[in-house]
């Protein structure tokens, strides 16, 4: 599964990959335009990094 996340729960995201796939998660920065239209999965803030298993 994907998670995007913003500052504030990053740290939420990387642990949750960890946790579902138990491998290192990928995390990658957002683009200035896919950051406009994508919020937090575990808020309503505007995203800032895209999690996701390898």
């Amino acid at each position: 599964m994907t998670y995007y996340a913003c500052h504030d729960h990053i740290d939420i995201a990387l642990d949750t990959v960890v946790d579902e796939h138990e491998s290192a998660p990928i995390m990658t920065a957002l683009t200035e335009q896919e950051t406009l239209s994508t919020a937090c999965s575990f808020c309503e803030k505007t995203a800032k990094y895209k999690v996701e298993a390898e």
